[in-house]
């Protein structure tokens, strides 16, 4: 499965498909009012390919959790087999503006009360856990626990390591799916892999804790 937006160019979601790919989630909207412009133009021709697909919101501190969720619903007009997302980590643009616990919190009880779904949840472990990052120092300013909504969700762990760490929230549940690494260049693919992703200039790469038959059947139930 890979993840990309408007900055990753594609040039045929048949050679994406070709590539042993069965997934791809494309960013939608970004904060309250920033659509990225390529993910409904991209949508029929990554189906038409034979790709699963869903897309996520980058959350920002701009405006309310249920708010944001109302304007990624609203763009990215989900189906009964689009997979939703909730991008939950700091905002390196705009630290002040990144999005808060409480508002993540009520993005997915908005999507959940909207479609009867909940979304899953792109966060990493640090991040989740309310502790410092060690490069930037920022926190989500508060832990996300076992009791909270978020726990609820599917999580999508981001991180860059030879195993994920799963965040404190969902240690009962673990992982769905695993973005272990991206490329670093168009020609340089992501660590660990020796092939390119074809159609696609470059990609992040994920897994799925599961089979093919589990990884579709999570994108029916998209919870």
């Amino acid at each position: 499965m890979i993840d990309i937006s408007r900055s990753v160019a594609v040039s045929d979601f048949r050679l994406v498909r070709q590539s042993n790919i069965l997934a791809v989630i494309h960013k939608a909207t970004e904060g309250g009012d920033y659509v990225d412009a390529a993910c409904a133009a991209r949508r029929p021709a990554a189906e038409a390919a034979g790709l699963l697909w869903g897309t996520y919101h980058f959350g920002t501190g701009q405006s309310p959790g249920a708010q944001q969720a109302a304007f990624f619903l609203s763009v990215s007009r989900p189906g009964p087999r689009t997979l939703l997302c909730l991008d939950l980590e700091a905002n390196e643009n705009n630290p002040s503006s990144s999005m808060r616990l409480e508002q993540a919190e009520e993005f997915v009880q908005a999507v959940a009360a909207a479609t009867g779904r909940l979304p899953m949840v792109y966060v990493h472990p640090t991040w989740a856990n309310g502790d410092p990052l060690p490069n930037s120092g920022l926190s989500l300013g508060a832990r996300i626990t076992p009791a909270s909504i978020l726990a609820r969700c599917g999580l999508w762990v981001a991180d860059y390591h030879d195993s994920p760490e799963i965040p404190l929230a969902w240690e009962a549940t673990g992982w769905r799916l695993w973005q272990y690494a991206g490329d670093e260049t168009d020609s340089r693919p992501a660590y660990g892999q020796t092939s390119i992703v074809r159609g696609v200039s470059h990609c992040d790469r994920n897994l799925f804790n599961g089979d093919a038959t589990a990884l579709f059947r999570l994108w029916s139930a998209a919870s």
